[in-house]
């Protein structure tokens, strides 16, 4: 498969440099044909900056393992709007809160698209899933249902007891995992916990109790890793052969049809259900997110659009796949962050342990706890603010001429949000590389959106219509997790041992290798 990594030695291999003489002279034709992308009746448009790139790939081996560091870099160089050229593909880079409110809020009309994706064309039935989806009637509406009638405060609270289910379980596995092994793979746990919370609010079970838990698992894995894959077909059609000769189109192919037979049985399953039962004896906010799409067609009468089945099963996976990875990421990081720095981990424990004192250590804590909790809150906080859970947040795409904070912008221009580099930036942060929870005690800083310099979740128009969902199984597990639980590393090690560097890349980065800490019950 083709990584940064890999496309870098592939492009200093002899294949790569027998052919180069070959792609220069494609390239110059290819340029040629496409100046008008930079020229408009004979006068230069005044684009952004931008560092000089390579014949082909453009400005793709600048990237590097983890872009969103390699374009913090370029950034200080070549300032907070930047062009690069990924490839074919003009690529404005967004590195400062004023320009991502400019993009996000005061012109999130120009920037309100998504670009075309081989990728998610292929995964999501033509990319008809909210998040990818372009800006149109059938994103408006899409949008609305979900907002509406699957993540309103009212269903995500009538899912409490399924979030409360969940980590009462996932309590009583580490007890188990301390019984036996002495330690426990905290990593694993968390992508377990995520993924049937969010299995159940979405498809109705939980599919680690079925034959076939573990694949259906590591299928959902697999689309978070290859939205993250260069597809070099699109980069550049000159290189398409690439996607066929690395696997990338077989492996595509073969996650596509799995995840349609999975959506398939999934669908079906509802729909003979409905059949047999009806609806008319179960609550509306009981209903999961299969049964609100089923319905959606008969019961809301004001949308516009009608979803057909492919439609559904896209808005499915869109939800599922933004409520797991990026979920486990956080919970994951506050956790090595407060095991490298004991003394927060101290002070969010004792606020944790004052607030339910008394409870029963073998019962999950509720979520009506989780208000008073204020300290734990700004861990949380914290940890999104130093590890975004997606550093780049999902490229839009300008549909119109426009200009911004100076600069002319074309039309059809792909634009990243560096959300990571914008939370570490010491314009706006005191001790920007710190682990420091303290800043967001009597803050009014969110993450909802509306401060531009803390943005994990996006804004505007395509910001993530689930942070609510997401948010209530962070703070809940986590207040769990540290009640019932004194952590440590194995064999007496430091918190500075960690390596926080070492990380998998992907949709939300991970620590590497998985996190393993030992529990010792609280007796409180």
């Amino acid at each position: 498969m083709l990584s940064f990594a890999h496309l870098l030695q592939w492009l200093t291999s002899s294949p790569f440099l027998l052919t180069l003489p070959l792609l220069l002279i494609c390239y110059f034709l290819y340029y040629q044909n496409n100046k008008a992308v930079v020229s408009r009746n004979g006068n230069e448009l005044p684009l952004p900056p931008s560092p000089p790139g390579l014949p082909l790939i453009g400005n793709l081996h600048q990237l590097g393992t983890f872009p969103h560091v390699s374009l913090q870099s370029l950034s200080h160089e070549y300032g907070p709007v930047m062009l690069l050229h990924i490839g074919r593909l003009p690529t404005l880079i967004i590195s400062s809160a004023e320009a991502a409110q400019e993009v996000m809020k005061s012109k999130d009309a120009s920037f309100a698209s998504r670009p075309p994706s081989r990728i998610t064309d292929r995964l999501f039935y033509n990319s008809r899933a909210v998040a990818f989806s372009p800006y149109g009637e059938y994103w408006r509406q899409t949008r609305r249902i979900t907002v509406l009638h699957m993540l309103n405060p009212k269903r995500v609270k009538a899912f409490s007891p399924v979030r409360e289910e969940e980590v009462a379980l996932l309590m009583e596995r580490i007890r188990q995992s301390m019984s036996t092994a002495g330690s426990v793979n905290l990593s694993e746990l968390l992508i377990s916990l995520t993924n049937d919370i969010v299995c159940r609010a979405t498809f109705g079970c939980k599919f680690s109790e079925e034959e076939h838990g573990n694949r259906t698992h590591s299928l959902f894995r697999e689309i978070g890793y290859l939205l993250e894959i260069i597809y070099m077909g699109e980069l550049n059609p000159w290189l398409g052969w690439i996607d066929w000769v690395s696997g990338l189109d077989k492996r595509v192919d073969k996650c596509s049809k799995e995840l349609d037979n999975f959506l398939n049985k999934v669908v079906k399953d509802h729909i003979a259900r409905a059949e047999k039962y009806g609806s008319d004896d179960r609550a509306e906010n009981t209903d999961d997110f299969v049964d609100v799409l089923l319905s959606i067609n008969a019961k809301d009468k004001e949308a516009t659009v009608t979803l057909s089945i492919d439609d559904i099963k896209a808005i499915l996976l869109d939800v599922h796949t933004a409520g797991t990875d990026t979920s486990y990421s956080t919970m994951e990081w506050a956790m090595v962050e407060l095991i490298k720095h004991p003394e927060e981990m101290r002070r969010v424990q004792e606020e944790v342990r004052r607030v339910l004192s008394g409870c029963d250590t073998t019962k999950a804590i509720t979520e009506e706890h989780l208000n008073k909790m204020t300290y734990l809150k700004a861990v949380i906080k914290e940890s999104l603010r130093l590890h975004t859970p997606v550093p780049l947040l999902l490229p839009m795409q300008s549909i119109e001429d426009t200009k911004l904070l100076g600069y002319n912008v074309p039309a059809n221009t792909r634009v990243l949000i560096n959300a990571w580099a914008i939370a570490r930036d010491p314009n706006y942060w005191e001790r920007p590389e710190e682990f420091w929870p303290q800043r967001f005690v009597d803050s009014p800083i969110d993450y909802k959106g509306q401060d531009f310099h803390f943005i994990p979740f996006g804004s505007g128009r395509r910001g993530c219509p689930g942070m609510n969902f997401a948010e209530k199984v962070v703070e809940l597990a986590l207040a769990n997790l540290l009640f019932n639980f004194n952590w440590e590393l194995p064999d007496g090690r430091k918190g500075d041992t960690l390596d926080t560097n070492n990380q998998f890349s992907g949709m939300a980065p991970h620590i590497k290798p998985m996190l393993t800490l030992v529990a010792k019950p609280f007796n409180n």
